[in-house]
């Protein structure tokens, strides 16, 4: 299986391209408030959420759009045990938006289920307002013994809440398939008072360390079994934890300790590095969150340390084995599943995600859709991955231009990225917006305008002109399906030019024009700043203004 990026609705990309037990393991984290868009959401420098900004996907929790999908539910999650479950909800919590994103949720996990070879597994992320529910769902599909453990990971630092404690911990859901599975065992450091407790002896050196056995219970015919040094350990029940040969060796080193007292048997000298550590337990309070400085930080709202998901997929899945990750948002379940040399699938039904995920995947490893990669670089295509769903050429974007001018402007705007918006008279017909840093503590503002048809002149360019003026953007970028006019470039080079007014960072044009060919095959807009790019970091603020959003029961 190649690792492939997927465009369009889970449930959909699950029932038609993926087979039966072929994944090793399933990571989700699936949206789970309420009354909310499910998508990156952003501030206006103001502060204010942006009333232009494009919904990716709308709130599907809420019955109304829940209705046939439940009609046809028996059709959509054929498992009866998940059925009789669902109706039990359904009779206990009535027709409201918890149960409309059950009936969302039952069938992708079913189909997640399937997906799942015998020795695999799931690791399901959620927060406690569904919690609950999701986990019968998931007893009901997996059988209550294949449930390995409720994790519970610590997301943020204190949290004042009014009239309630502190939400400060995610849920996630361990399940495996059967009774056999990958597990490769993780351990953390034992802590100083640990060490300063029970590592009570001191080298000369200062080096700690503590007395342990040299003997284990039992008697043995082998080495172990021996006289050595005179003494017969088998007299007293026991045998030799090593052979007398590495018994040798180990005093040679200086790691037995004699007794002064004759006739005391001698210990191993342990040293805290000897020890694999503490075995991990299901309460994660070493991974740190995402917070506004991380280097990682994309901006979705709902991002996870690269950390976390590296843990996850170390301690449940092999090299060469399949991760997939149905709501793969940006990507840090995709990227740490590369860098861990595993297979990958990623699917979300947003443009701007997917396109982000792809960006993600080239500036950490150079890795690209495989039909960009020339056939004769093979370290290239080792590191490509597929694209379905989404134009990767030229012929592509015409044909979703076609068939979608909305979806064409939301995907064309994304391969910069920038935020989507609604075309409001106001603000000159813009398409986009970028946000970049130029090394004060403001961002600066870049308009995006897009246009698929071949209807394309100095006019439109002069029209972006007229959007920088409006939205006090010192940025504008051009993007077409075709190829410019050379009265479409004067009009642009007529623009000037661009300096942060901090003196980072280089000139660039004012007004850029690039074709959506010249956008994917890496000829990216030019931005004072390498890497300045800041449109996905607005995200971040307004998910924490919004807070956790709850899934109401009236």
């Amino acid at each position: 299986m190649q690792n492939t990026l997927y465009y369009g609705d889970n449930l959909d990309i699950l029932r038609r391209f993926v087979d039966d037990q072929t994944v090793d393991l399933i990571y989700l984290d699936p949206p789970f408030n309420s009354n909310r868009d499910y998508n990156v959401l952003f501030k206006e420098q103001s502060g204010a959420a942006s009333p232009a900004q494009i919904k990716a996907f709308g709130d599907t929790w809420n019955w109304a759009g829940a209705a046939p999908a439940w009609a046809d539910f028996p059709a959509l999650c054929p498992n009866a045990k998940v059925i009789e479950l669902m109706w039990g909800f359904h009779n206990t919590l009535d027709e409201n938006d918890v149960m409309a994103y059950l009936v969302m949720m039952a069938p992708r996990l079913f189909h997640l289920h399937r997906a799942l070879k015998p020795t695999g597994s799931l690791y399901l992320h959620c927060d406690p307002t569904a919690s609950a529910y999701l986990r019968l769902i998931l007893d009901a599909l997996f059988k209550p013994r294949n449930f390995k453990n409720e994790i519970i990971w610590k997301r943020t630092s204190a949290h004042s809440s009014a009239k309630r404690y502190g939400p400060i911990h995610d849920n996630i859901y361990y399940y495996s398939k059967s009774d056999i599975f990958t597990w490769n065992p993780h351990y953390t450091a034992h802590g100083s008072e640990y060490i300063e407790t029970f590592f009570d002896q001191t080298d000369a050196d200062g080096r700690r360390w503590k007395r342990s056995d040299l003997t284990g219970a039992g008697t043995r015919n082998g080495e172990t079994g021996q006289v050595w040094r005179g003494i017969d350990v088998t007299a007293k029940g026991r045998h030799w934890a090593y052979p007398p040969s590495v018994l040798e060796e180990l005093d040679v080193q200086g790691r037995v300790h004699w007794p002064n007292k004759p006739g005391g048997m001698p210990r191993l000298k342990q040293y805290p590095e000897d020890l694999a550590g503490i075995p991990l337990q299901d309460v994660w309070n070493d991974i740190r969150p995402m917070h506004n400085l991380s280097q990682e930080r994309m901006g979705y709202p709902t991002q996870k340390p690269l950390a976390l998901l590296e843990r996850i997929i170390s301690a449940s899945s092999n090299p060469g084995d399949v991760v997939l990750d149905p709501f793969c948002g940006c990507g840090t379940a995709v990227v740490a599943a590369q860098k861990l040399g595993r297979r990958w699938v990623g699917i979300d039904i947003t443009p701007i995600a997917t396109s982000l995920v792809q960006k993600r995947l080239f500036d950490a490893f150079e890795a690209r859709d495989s039909r960009l990669v020339s056939a004769d670089d093979p370290q290239a295509q080792a590191r490509a991955f597929r694209v379905e769903g989404l134009p990767t050429d030229e012929a592509g974007a015409r044909a979703m231009f076609e068939a979608d001018h909305k979806k064409f402007e939301m995907w064309a705007v994304g391969l910069i990225p920038a935020i989507p918006q609604e075309k409001k008279g106001a603000d000159g017909g813009i398409d986009g917006v970028a946000y970049f840093d130029v090394g004060g503590k403001d961002l600066a503002k870049a308009v995006v305008q897009v246009k698929g048809g071949r209807n394309i002149g100095a006019a439109g360019v002069q029209q972006l002109r007229g959007a920088m003026g409006k939205n006090n953007a010192p940025l504008g970028f051009y993007v077409s399906l075709e190829a410019p006019t050379k009265p479409m470039l004067a009009e642009a080079l007529a623009a000037g030019f661009y300096k942060a007014p901090t003196g980072v960072g280089r000139q660039v044009p004012a007004l850029q024009v690039r074709t959506v060919a010249e956008l994917l095959c890496g000829r990216d807009f030019d931005f004072p700043v390498t890497g300045a790019n800041a449109s996905f970091k607005q995200a971040a603020a307004i998910a924490r203004a919004a807070g956790q959003g709850t899934l109401g029961l009236d």
